[in-house]
């Protein structure tokens, strides 16, 4: 599953993160890297973004990134 895939509420441990190079190394400069826990704090009413807690502060995605990010649930 990936973070697109969740609702408010839900999270998981986060299993690999894929796509855009650029991204991915940023995300994981963030600390969003394997093992880490991941809430779904917020969606948009169109779903574009969606913002997510995770380390203890939150962070906002579009939902294309979003897909690129694989959990454990």
């Amino acid at each position: 599953m990936n973070i697109y895939g969740m609702k408010v509420g839900e999270s998981g441990t986060i299993k690999e993160v894929l796509g855009d190079p650029k991204l991915a190394k940023r995300l994981k400069a963030l600390g969003c890297v394997r093992g880490t826990q991941v809430k779904v704090k917020l969606v948009a009413p169109l779903g574009d973004p969606i913002l997510i807690t995770f380390r203890g502060f939150d962070l906002a995605i579009r939902k294309n990134d979003a897909k690129n990010i694989y959990l454990n649930v």
